[in-house]
């Protein structure tokens, strides 16, 4: 038996469950976003991760809590997996003050700054310059902590990521490169945007350690993200990781999703993470059907507190919008 096989028997006897519950959750959020979207309740730009919930559960799952994330605008499940409480997270998409922005960023800008998860950023790239300075800052600090930066592959054709890359690699800092490659960017195929698809060798020509992971399967991501989380963390510059996923719906509520073939997203439903692992575990005989219907009932009573909250909770006041917005003591 292999080390790799028998650190997934360990999973699924001891990790998977609760990874798997995580998925459940970030899909049920998101599944009842697009209903409360429809019904003109979350309102702006929404961009849903359903298909891609391996990525942000495998990966977050194994930082630590100084540890830093830095997403995109696609970060709903990055921020639940992190433990931004689902209240604050449903309250800032209907945007009320007690969201965890005070309801001034909505879907694309989910921010907490106790539990370290720095966006949420609308700037295809944006987060990789700040990831760069964050690791920096660490460094300077004597702190053993990892800036994850997670963005997706249409990210890798902007400026940001060769700057950022090079830099995080010359200077040896703490990065985590996670490329969450849903293989469309916003509508255009990898092929059409990138000469050379295989991104790790993208990657890899800035002198870090890059490979690439079967991001449908959240167990294969979460041990490829503890090898590279140990590495960055003991000192060994940073790390790429292209996971390779496929979100399940359009881009954004936007988008009518003309650029691919049905047959292509049913293919690629037939590796749904959440089936996928929850098929193993019942046949290791790890969790019941009873565990997961448990799971359901919960998910479901603490979404919909979370609208009952997001629906009571007030708007910012008017006379609170200039707040944050000019240094304190000073008038625009």
């Amino acid at each position: 038996m292999t080390a790799l096989a028998h650190d997934r028997e360990a999973l699924l006897a001891q990790g998977a469950p609760t990874l798997l519950r995580q998925m459940i959750r970030v899909r049920r959020f998101e599944e009842k976003c697009v209903e409360l979207y429809s019904a003109t309740k979350i309102r702006g730009f929404l961009h849903l991760c359903i298909g891609e919930e391996a990525v942000a559960v495998g990966v977050i799952s194994s930082l630590g809590p100084g540890d830093a994330v830095v997403s995109t605008y696609r970060e709903h499940g990055h921020a639940l997996a992190r433990g931004v409480p689902m209240n604050a997270v449903m309250a800032e998409m209907f945007g009320k003050a007690t969201g965890c922005s005070h309801g001034r960023g909505g879907s694309m800008h989910l921010f907490d700054a106790d539990l370290r998860f720095y966006g949420g950023n609308a700037i295809v790239g944006g987060g990789m310059p700040p990831s760069v300075g964050m690791a920096l800052a660490d460094r300077m600090n004597d702190r053993d902590d990892v800036t994850a930066c997670i963005f997706g592959e249409g990210a890798m054709a902007e400026g940001e990521f060769h700057e950022s890359a090079n830099l995080a690699a010359l200077w040896h800092l703490p990065v985590l490169f996670v490329c969450e490659n849903n293989r469309y960017a916003m509508g255009t195929a990898l092929a059409r945007e990138h000469a050379e698809t295989d991104l790790t060798v993208r990657a890899a020509s800035y002198g870090m350690v890059a490979w690439a992971v079967d991001g449908m399967d959240v167990l294969a991501v979460r041990e490829a993200a503890e090898r590279a989380i140990a590495l960055v963390r003991g000192g060994g510059g940073p790390c790429f990781l292209e996971l390779r996923t496929y979100r399940f719906r359009a881009h954004s509520m936007y988008d009518p999703d003309r650029y691919r073939d049905k047959a292509e997203i049913e293919r690629w439903r037939q590796s749904d993470p959440i089936p996928r692992l929850t098929g193993e575990l019942l046949a290791q005989g790890v969790v019941s059907e009873d565990d997961v219907a448990t799971w359901e009932g919960e998910i479901a009573q603490e979404i919909e507190a979370a609208i009952a909250s997001a629906e009571a909770a007030p708007v910012e006041p008017v006379s609170d919008l200039m707040r944050f917005v000019t240094s304190e003591g000073r008038t625009p």
